[in-house]
This record gives C-alpha cells, structure tokens and sequence, in this order.
C-alpha cells in the first residue's frame, strides 16, 4: 500500500548537496571506464592486440555483465538502501580498477575489466531513483542530467589522467620501472584507489522515502535480500528457468530464443572471427530477454508498465542508438588524433579530456534544463532535444574527423560534445515519469542495459572491426579509422525514427500512467503531483 507523503519535504540545500555527491561518484565512475582509450595505444603495444579486440575490451566484455547484472541490483535497489548500494559498488570496482594495473595479458585485463563493469552497475539505478525522489517532477530532467554530466567529466578527466600518467611514468622511469609496471597499469592504480574513500563518503548520505516527490511513498519491502536472490537467479543460466518451469509456452518460447540467438551469433563469428565479441553479446541478449519473460510472471504490473507503453519501449530505443555513436567516436577520437597528428599522449590527454569534460557539462546541463523547460510547454518538450543531439553531432563530427588542424580539432571537440551531450537525462527521467515509484530503479536500469548494449558494446566494437576490414583492403590505418567513425553515424536514420515515434504516444501515455497502474493491481490514492 502506498500513502501519501507532504511534498515540502523534498528540495532544498541538502538535495542538492546529494545530487553533488552523487555526480562525483558517476565522474569517478567514468574515469575508471574511459581511462582506456587514452592508454589503449600502450595496451595494443604492450599485449599485442587488434583494434576490434580493444574496442571488445573497452566495450562489449565490459557492458555485457555492466548491463546484465544492472537489472538485479536495480530491483535490489528498489527495496533497499540506495546510498548503501552504492558505497559497495562504488568501492568494488575502484578495486578492480586497482586490480587492472596487475594484469599482464590480455585475458586478465578482460577479467577484471568485468569486476568493474559489475560494481558500476549499481550506480546509476541507485542514483536516478534517489534524485527523483529528492527533486519534484518539475526538475526531474534537470537533476538528472547534471547528475549524469559526471559521464563527461569523468572520461575527460580519464583522458587527461590517463595522458599524463603515461608520459610521466616514461619520463620517470625508462628503464626498470617499479615492480616492472608499465604507465598503463600505473594509471590504472592511480585512478582506481581514491574511490574506496568515496565509497565511504556515500555512506554516510540520507536516504529518502521512497516515492515522495510523486506524493506516494512506498512501505519498506520485509526482505530485500531475498529479492536479490531471486533476481539474481533470474539472470544466472540455468536458473533463470525455474520461474518458467510451471509456464510451458513461456519455457518453449525461452529454448527457442535461446537456439535463435546461438545459431545468429555462430554466423557473425564465422563472418567476423571475433569469438568472444559475439559468444558474450548473445549471452545478454538471451539473459536479457529471459529476464524480461520472467518479470511478466514474478511481476506484471512492472513488466506492463514498462513494455506495453509505446513511448518507453521507442525512448529506450533512440537514445541508445545515438550512444553508439557517442561511446564509439568517444572512444577512438584519442587514438586517431595520435595516428594523424605529432602530439605527444599528455598534450592529447589534457586538451581532448578538457575539452570532453567542459563541452559534455555544458550540453548535458543545458539540456536537462531545456527539457524540462520545453515540457512546461508541451507533454513531448523533452523529446526535442532528442533531434538537438542528432542534428547538431553530424556536421561536428565530420568536421573533427577531417580537419587537418590539431588545434581545429581541440576546439571542434569541445563544441562537438554541447549536442552530443544534450539528451543524457532525457530517457531516465521520462522513464521515471511513465512507471510507478517503486519501479523506478529497474525502469532506469534497463534503459542503462539497452543503452549499454547498443552503445558501449556494439558502438566501440563495429567501429574498431570497420577499421580492421578497411585497413586490411589497403587504407592507413588512420584513414581506415577516420572512415569507420564516419559510418557509424548512419545509425541516426533509424534513431530518428524512433524519436519521432516515442514523442507521438508520450503525452498519452504520461496522462493515462496512473490509471494504468490501477488496471494493473497498483494500490494508489489520487494526490496532488502524483
């Protein structure tokens, strides 16, 4: 049963102060994550690796268990503690982070790339769920989206980290370096340690009522821990298939899907020879799309919903389609810059890092605030900065790829990221405006697992296998890279579509939500905001 909750309680200095906190856990999420393309040079050097395989690395073997393992902490997060998730998460993958520095082939570095990839999965559930509790409805896309600026701060302080770390250890010591390590895995150390003091630093912050900005606050689940159990087993091969065991369509339904997506991936692999890429990629989709048959048995209201309004499902579509892009050209800009350009790892690190970091908290921010100012005057405001995104990263992107100024190409980096950034806070906010409080967590989670998917394991990979393909029919491998970027872009025709769809049913989804809820078995009292 949900009751109601008096709306003066949230907002204010100490809101704002946690949603302070908050985006230095997600810079420090993203300095341990895209710290690797700016030493992704060294590593191919150092363990003898393809571009395709370190956009694997940085990509696929990471998202994979990040977006996998997302949806049962995000239930988990939806009955306890979310600050207390997010000090375990957080301390866990600086760990593992730390733990990248030792490695010394390319399997170790993968494996705990994986370690990293499953604590950061707490984060953003955890943290999208608070803020919306927090911040009222009116400021929700705000909020959001100088939360997840800490995305742009984060990899341009990665980058800029990562560049000086190099150059500094190779200055330091260019012979018989402490312990053998190289800069790389130096750098790697040194971003990932400050994070277990953070990680006690979040403990420390309030928790708030659960669905109070919404005026209906949610009673504590009784047994939390037995709810990560079961989500847990829920996701985990073969266990997943206990809840569909009494349900004979649904289990056929499951096996069938299941011999789809191996039979789909035996034929990109026999195409691409990326093994790994596509076995872990048809491992999350099955787990995914298992995941999802459960929940509409363990339950149907959320699975409703969520995927029976058609704006949410083409939201979580068009956005991730635009992240391809923004993880991929994020991703492989450095490395090209080092190909084209004579300019040292620290210069490159400092300028594109900054120029990432400035550009990335401008757009974002400014972009939470133009959405929420847009929905003031039509239901669908926000999806207009969706085609801001899209319409003003083409001419920029290309510009950058072929200019033949490195200086040019700092300054057209920085302005690049304004739209490119934009739209970061839009998909998580609206989906915490089409779902019911206690759903909001899982809501944000799966638009981080389709998000992660089609971004950060499809964008970085298929443009590092692009390059591969053009640079073996005789381009350079620069050329090679610069066209694969390009390419990539064609994904915006699609993702427009998409928009254009989820900004046609989305007011009557938003004004239809609670009734919804009610036809669904929801206990909700009429209140004001809610």
């Amino acid at each position: 049963m949900e009751k109601r909750q008096p709306e003066q309680e949230i907002g204010g200095p100490y809101a704002n102060y946690v949603l302070v906190v908050l985006m230095i856990v997600y810079i420090f999420n993203f300095i341990d994550r895209n710290i690797l393309s700016i030493l992704a040079e060294d590593i191919k050097a150092d363990l003898g690796v393809t571009d395709a395989q370190m956009g694997f690395l940085y990509g696929t073997v990471f998202a994979v268990f990040y977006a996998v393992f997302g949806i049962p902490l995000a239930r988990f997060a939806d009955v306890w503690t979310r600050r207390s998730l997010i000090s375990v998460g957080l301390g866990f993958w600086s760990l593992m982070t730390a733990a990248s520095g030792l490695a010394r082939s390319f399997p170790a570095l993968a494996a705990c790339r994986i370690g990293v990839g499953i604590g950061e999965a707490s984060a953003s559930p955890s943290a999208y769920s608070m803020l919306s509790d927090y911040f009222p409805r009116r400021l929700r896309a705000t909020a959001i989206s100088i939360y997840a600026a800490g995305v742009y701060i984060g990899a341009g302080i990665g980058i800029f980290l990562g560049g000086f770390i190099l150059d500094w250890w190779a200055a330091e010591y260019p012979v018989d370096p402490p312990f053998g390590l190289k800069g790389w895995q130096a750098a790697f150390m040194v971003v990932g340690l400050p994070g277990l003091v953070m990680a006690v630093w979040v403990r420390t912050l309030r928790e708030p009522a659960r669905g109070i900005s919404d005026g209906v606050v949610s009673e504590p689940h009784p047994a939390p821990f037995r709810v990560l159990a079961e989500e847990l087993m829920a996701v985990i091969p073969p266990f997943n298939l206990r809840v569909l065991v009494g349900h004979k369509n649904a289990l056929r339904t499951n096996l069938l899907a299941a011999t789809c997506f191996i039979l789909v991936a035996i034929l990109l692999i026999r195409l691409t020879g990326s093994v790994g890429q596509w076995t872990a990629t048809a491992i999350g989709v099955y787990i995914t799309f298992s995941w999802a048959q459960t929940l509409k048995i363990r339950d149907p209201a959320t699975y409703a919903m969520m995927f029976q309004s058609k704006s949410f499902v083409y939201t979580m579509l068009a956005f991730p389609m635009t992240a391809f892009v923004g993880y991929g050209s994020g991703f492989w800009i450095p490395p090209l810059l080092l190909r084209v350009h004579d300019v040292s790892v620290a210069d490159l690190g400092l300028y594109i890092g900054l120029g990432a970091a400035a550009g990335g908290f401008l757009g974002i921010s400014l972009g939470g605030i133009l959405a929420d100012y847009l929905k003031t005057k039509f239901p669908s405001g926000r999806m207009v900065v969706g085609y801001i995104c899209i319409i003003g990263t083409v001419p920029l992107l290309l510009l950058l790829l072929y200019t033949e100024s490195l200086a040019y190409a700092f300054w057209i980096n920085f302005f690049l990221m304004i739209p490119a950034a934009c739209g970061g806070g839009i998909p998580p906010s609206t989906a915490s405006d089409l779902v019911m409080p206690r759903m909001r967590a899982v809501a944000g989670a799966y638009y981080i697992l389709v998000n992660t998917f089609i971004g950060l394991a499809l964008g970085p990979y298929a443009i590092g296998q692009v390059s591969d393909m053009l640079h073996a029919s005789g381009m350079s491998d620069a050329d090679s890279l610069r066209s694969a970027i390009a390419m990539s872009m064609l994904i915006f025709i699609p993702a427009l579509f998409f928009l254009y769809l989820a900004q046609k049913h989305l007011p009557t989804d938003e004004r239809s939500r609670l009734d919804r809820a009610r036809a669904l078995g929801e206990k909700i009292e009429d209140v004001q905001g809610a």
